[in-house]
């Protein structure tokens, strides 16, 4: 494993494919050198359907929410929100009682009805090291960072500490990281399902099995994953609201996972270098991969596990 002192932490990677050079001002702590400085963030008036529509335009799985005329921070939205709205936890009483199941008309709700109000920030004094201890502690993906004025000026995520952090684990692998307890389901599994269990489990994907006759094989074959993303994907596209039968949100939350899931999967085996795994998640824009050995699901690793491996060190 390579000294930590190694770590170049002046190298910034905003979300794309350029690393440019970045000149960290004395008063600022080595969070603001990974930290996204250009934040996108949204008004707390902006329509749930709205709020999935930026999220997937610039592939985000978070919104910073902001008071439009002072710029402080209100709340943060995740896609996790939108899952319980969309029948993974409380939020889905807002479209089953105050809308009556009226799907079209609960999407267009304000997102200041689903967002997260209890805050947790960093200032943008605060180290990376403080960083990782705050996400792991709360098992949170991302921290808004503000300043003295409470003004937004950066946000940090998981993947950009992982990110940058990656040279340091050189030696490590997969099987000593990985969770091995695996919440999977079927292809024939409707979305409201998927999100209670995303949300009841605190999971952003879920490995789909199954396609054997055999149950015992079936219950090992690998067919695809879904993720939080796929599913607010599905909400956000266009011929969804189009092929519309009705307005119910039974019609859209009936949908099966075998027609929105990712059938083209990446995986790893357990002896995988945790490195070269931060690589393919660079590579693939993705967050976690399941770990397969001999064709079987035994553990799935992301990048909350290689935040756990690098406060290892």
């Amino acid at each position: 494993m390579k000294d930590k002192s190694a770590i170049n932490y002046k190298k910034s990677r905003n979300r794309g494919s350029v690393e440019q050079e970045t000149k960290v001002p004395d008063r600022d702590g080595s969070i603001m050198a990974i930290a996204t400085k250009d934040v996108i963030s949204i008004p707390p008036s902006k329509s749930i359907k709205e709020t999935a529509e930026v999220m997937m335009k610039h592939e985000f799985r978070r919104l910073p929410v902001t008071d439009p005329g002072s710029g402080k921070l209100l709340g943060f939205v995740t896609v996790m929100d939108i899952l319980d709205f969309l029948g993974g936890g409380n939020k889905f009483n807002i479209i089953v009682n105050k809308y009556e199941d009226n799907f079209l008309a609960a999407i267009n709700e304000p997102i200041r009805q689903i967002m997260s109000r209890d805050l947790i920030v960093l200032s943008n004094k605060d180290s990376i090291e403080k960083t990782i201890d705050v996400m792991l502690e709360n098992q949170i993906g991302a921290v808004p960072i503000v300043d003295s004025d409470e003004q937004l000026v950066g946000i940090v995520t998981e993947r950009d500490i992982a990110l940058s952090l990656a040279g340091v684990l050189t030696e490590e692998r997969v099987q000593d990281y990985m969770s091995t307890k695996v919440f999977t389901t079927t292809p024939g599994t409707p979305v409201e399902s998927a999100s209670k269990i995303m949300v009841r489990n605190r999971l952003r994907r879920i490995p789909i099995i199954g396609g054997e006759a055999d149950i015992s094989k079936a219950a090992k074959k690998l067919l695809g994953i879904i993720t939080s993303t796929d599913i607010i994907r599905f909400l956000n596209a266009k011929d969804l609201f189009e092929n519309l039968n009705s307005n119910l949100a039974s019609d859209v939350l009936n949908t099966k996972l075998s027609d929105i899931m990712v059938e083209k999967l990446i995986t790893v085996p357990p002896t995988e270098r945790l490195g070269d795994l931060c690589q393919i998640f660079l590579d693939n824009n993705i967050g976690g991969v399941p770990v397969v050995k001999n064709d079987e699901v035994v553990g799935i690793i992301t990048e909350r596990d290689i935040l756990r491996a690098i406060k290892r060190f």
